[in-house]
């Protein structure tokens, strides 16, 4: 890859990071629009895989991949929860 669009891509994934008590931290749903998937449903396949992996590597997987909960506004004044998973930066 072209040291440009990593530089670019770098920038873009800082971008979305976050941080609590001094842990860094992506959001899945910002994730799944970084690195192009469309339909979350497509995107949620690849983190269980991910935690599957990171179940065999024997790690506890909910210190990598806990559960978020966002509440999301619907049309005509309706609200949903839905989850967004947060991914830890190690």
């Amino acid at each position: 890859m072209k040291k440009e669009i990593i530089s670019k891509l770098r920038k873009t994934f800082e971008d979305y990071a976050n941080e609590i008590e001094g842990i860094e931290f992506w959001y899945a749903r910002d994730l799944q629009l970084l690195l192009g998937y469309s339909k979350w449903e497509n995107f949620a396949k690849v983190i269980e895989k991910a935690k599957e992996s990171c179940k065999n590597a024997g790690f506890n997987v909910l210190d990598h991949f806990p559960d978020v909960r966002k509440t999301i506004e619907m049309p005509k004044g309706a609200e949903r929860e839905i989850v967004i998973l947060k991914q830890e930066a190690n």
